[in-house]
């Protein structure tokens, strides 16, 4: 059974993990594991920020609004988007050992996805039409991902990261899957952080579920709002259930330990079968949701 402790300490609701100049932080320290970290950042009209980056490398990400960033040399100019469901966004690579400045002169929100790392990578600026996105699943199971830093899309050294929306209604980290087992070619460790938005005024709920895998393994099932996170470090999770009606989106930030930089999941074995249904069935034709573009 899942614990009120246990609840607070993986589902962090909006404004619970702020710190300083960040309405989200959480880096291993707080997460109680040893790589993966994520910030947002609110920055007003004309707002500037510096990131120490230190052992970790970042992507700085558009969530709302366009900003400048300076780092290791590099100026990038990023367009942004008016917010996560109307557009996939250009991004900014920062490395470990730098320092990076953030501007927005219309102000805006930020997320910074860092991974603590050994190797320091040249400064880079992501271009929104060179994001891959995928349609995954089929049906009800249907959702996009935006694959602006899989594993095999974008090089870094730690960090993965993604986008996924569902529209409403639908169901996606699903079947459920975990990847807190080293299994060579089919199974990688990593630590994965949900932060989650719902599309609308700011009252629409969604639900994400994580269960144990192992004997006293994390067990959370969490109403989630905009601005809320969860984290996972170890566990099958899975659905990520969109409520009608309304649009469900997530970031999903991970780093691991392998000597591979890799993305490996088992799926859980009473629910990989509903993969076998998604061939006779067509993807939700509300998909894709949008394409690439700037902040309006």
């Amino acid at each position: 059974m899942t614990t009120t402790d246990e609840q607070q300490r993986y589902h962090l609701r909006a404004g619970r993990a702020a710190r300083g100049p960040y309405a989200l932080d959480i880096d291993p320290e707080r997460a109680g594991w040893e790589r993966s970290s994520l910030r947002v950042l609110e920055l007003e009209p004309g707002g500037v920020h510096t990131l120490v980056t230190g052992e970790s490398e970042w992507i700085i990400l558009p969530l709302s609004g366009g900003c400048t960033v300076q780092a290791a040399g590099e100026i990038f100019e990023l367009l942004g988007r008016e917010d996560v469901f109307s557009a996939v966004t250009d991004f900014a690579y920062v490395p470990r050992d730098a320092r990076a400045q953030i501007a927005s002169g219309a102000g805006g929100r930020f997320a910074l996805a860092g991974a603590k790392c050994e190797r320091r990578l040249p400064a880079r600026y992501g271009p929104a039409p060179e994001v891959p996105v995928e349609l995954r699943g089929a049906g009800a199971c249907s959702r996009q991902v935006n694959n602006f830093a899989a594993a095999d899309t974008f090089d870094c050294d730690r960090l993965i990261a993604v986008e996924v929306l569902t529209p409403g209604g639908n169901w996606s980290s699903y079947p459920p899957h975990k990847h807190d087992e080293h299994h060579p070619g089919t199974e990688s460790v990593l630590e994965e952080i949900y932060y989650f938005e719902v599309e609308g005024d700011g009252d629409g709920l969604g639900y994400h579920r994580v269960s144990p895998s192992r004997p006293g393994g994390t067990d959370v099932l969490a109403e989630v709002a905009t601005g809320d996170a969860v984290l996972i470090p170890d566990g099958w999770h899975g659905p990520s259930i969109a409520p009608p009606g309304r649009t469900l989106y997530y970031l999903n930030v991970m780093a691991g330990p392998g000597e591979q930089r890799e993305w490996l999941i088992s799926d859980h074995p009473d629910h990989r079968w509903i993969r076998d249904t998604w061939p006779a069935q067509p993807v939700d034709p509300r998909l894709p949701l949008h394409g690439t573009g700037g902040a309006r």
